[in-house]
């Protein structure tokens, strides 16, 4: 055990850090994937948790949560199309759930009921805290100091299959864009995937980063523990790993909290009203026949749930005391797990943030995590992906392919083109389309079978309007590439102040 400033003894330290990402969706259709996800995650997932840590920020509490907010989803919290949008989906999920509270069957009567009351708070809590964009939310919470920031590169690329030089100034300009949206520029990163290889930690270290969280693998494979912090190289920058025994207590396909009888069932609908009205029952039971949800019988599992997720902690820093006098552990999900895909997702953490302190276990941000590192390490390529190499991201040949192809062609058109003394839109559009194109979604959702036709089509689309633009600037023709620029800028436009020139070479 070891004693905290204020002289109470703990059994170590705890970091839970957040990531927060959807692709750009706007304009790209709606049902399934397109926009509709994206109202999902922010109604289900984003409001919930906001909600809970302003209430944590009124206790006074503060490192709760690390988050990490991609630049292209801040940019959607922020567009004025987008808030309207959601404004207007939050109002369609309350009179949908009107219309099923007044069904004639008794359960589907509850779960509208239910589902009234869910829009009724989320609606209020959007006009309350979000109308005036996702920054202002968040500023509100990072001035508290009950969160903690990571930034990230412009639109989630694969850091790895990047050219350097790409990467970096991506990662540079998300991290800028961060300062302009919440008034602070974010000192860690989140790398997409947890993607690394040696090398980058360079890239890092010249955007300004001086601290990120791996996957636990990579460094483990090196020597390193995830017991403490580390430092990359022969540089500055800080790193902890994500540990996977506890990690996977919560977010495991055999043993994780989500598959719990008791929990609301993702996968079945109401297909007339389009809500969850049921438990997961069994892993094997027939969705017809699935019981209905019951919201006492999921809230007392969500308690011991918290518990022995506490004594998980308790019991992995019990193990790493004996490697380190003050031992470290820092477990990493996607944002998107507590609340959209676990209903009972941020009730759950909620509680475990009581909890942790009861039994002696200090909850801190990232940055606290990092002060003291043990040591030099160099990580062993990986991600946090199926296998914990590259593949699901390298597995499509032809998108691998084509992605590395464009980032270096669009570079060369740049260098070349360019007229640098003021600002080109044609050229800053074919920044953003390439940007769009290259993020990591696209291969992900393709190897996962996931909407592939959706993630394809956008990959296409999005190459194909860089290209337009490039073939006008080949032949020197700018008016036609500031029209096609123009057009495809009326539909893609995250990031309106992107000037092209901080790619030049």
């Amino acid at each position: 055990m070891t004693s905290t400033e204020t002289g109470r003894t703990t059994r170590g330290r705890f970091a839970i850090v957040l990531h927060t990402h959807l692709p750009w969706v706007a304009h790209h259709g709606t049902w399934p994937v397109g926009e509709e996800w994206l109202h999902q995650a922010w109604a289900t997932s984003y409001q919930p948790l906001f909600s809970l840590l302003r209430k944590r920020a009124e206790k006074g509490l503060r490192g709760q949560v690390t988050l990490g907010v991609t630049p292209i989803l801040a940019a959607q919290w922020d567009d004025p199309y987008l808030l309207e949008a959601h404004h207007t989906w939050l109002g369609y999920w309350q009179t949908r759930a009107i219309g099923m509270a007044g069904a004639r069957d008794i359960d589907r009567r509850t779960t509208g009921q239910r589902e009234y009351a869910l829009a009724s708070a989320a609606l209020t809590d959007f006009e309350s805290h979000w109308s005036a964009g996702g920054s202002a939310a968040l500023r509100a919470l990072l001035h508290s100091g009950v969160i903690d920031v990571l930034g990230g590169p412009l639109t989630h690329t694969f850091t790895p299959l990047m050219p350097a030089r790409f990467a970096r100034d991506s990662l540079t300009a998300g991290l800028d864009d961060a300062l302009r949206r919440w008034g602070t520029r974010p000192t860690g990163s989140w790398t997409p995937e947890c993607a690394w290889e040696p090398g980058m930690e360079s890239i890092l270290a010249a955007a300004g980063v001086d601290h990120l969280v791996l996957d636990g693998p990579s460094l483990l494979g090196s020597g390193a523990t995830t017991a403490n912090a580390w430092l990359l190289g022969d540089t500055d920058v800080r790193v902890v790993g994500r540990d996977l025994e506890v990690t996977y207590r919560v977010w495991s396909p055999r043993r994780g909290y989500p598959g719990n009888r008791w929990y609301r069932d993702f996968h079945t609908f109401d297909h007339e009203w389009g809500f969850q009205p049921c438990r997961v029952t069994g892993h094997h039971v027939d969705p017809l026949q699935k019981a209905p949800y019951n919201t006492d019988q999921a809230r007392a599992q969500v308690e011991s749930d918290a518990h022995d997720f506490v004594d998980v902690v308790v019991r992995r820093l019990n193990e790493l005391s004996t490697l380190t006098s003050d031992p470290l552990v820092v477990a990493a999900f996607d944002t998107e797990l507590f609340g959209h895909w676990w209903h009972e997702g941020p009730m759950w953490l909620d509680r475990i943030l009581d909890l942790l302190p009861t039994a002696g276990v200090q909850v801190i941000g990232l940055e606290s995590a990092v002060t003291d590192p043990v040591g030099r390490v160099i990580p062993e390529p990986g991600s946090w992906g199926l296998g914990k190499d590259w593949h699901i991201w390298t597995d499509p040949h032809d998108m691998a392919e084509r992605q590395s192809a464009l980032a270096h062609d669009v570079l060369a058109m740049l260098d070349e083109s360019h007229p640098r003394r003021h600002r080109s839109p044609a050229h800053d559009q074919l920044i953003r389309e390439t940007l769009l194109a290259l993020a990591s979604d696209w291969a992900f959702m393709v190897s996962h079978d996931t909407a592939a036709d959706y993630a394809h089509g956008r990959f296409t689309g999005h190459v194909d309007a860089a290209h337009r633009i490039m073939d006008a600037l080949r032949v020197g023709d700018v008016a036609s590439a500031s029209t096609r620029a123009e057009q495809a800028g009326q539909r893609d436009h995250p990031f309106g102040d992107l000037d092209a020139r901080r790619f030049l070479r």
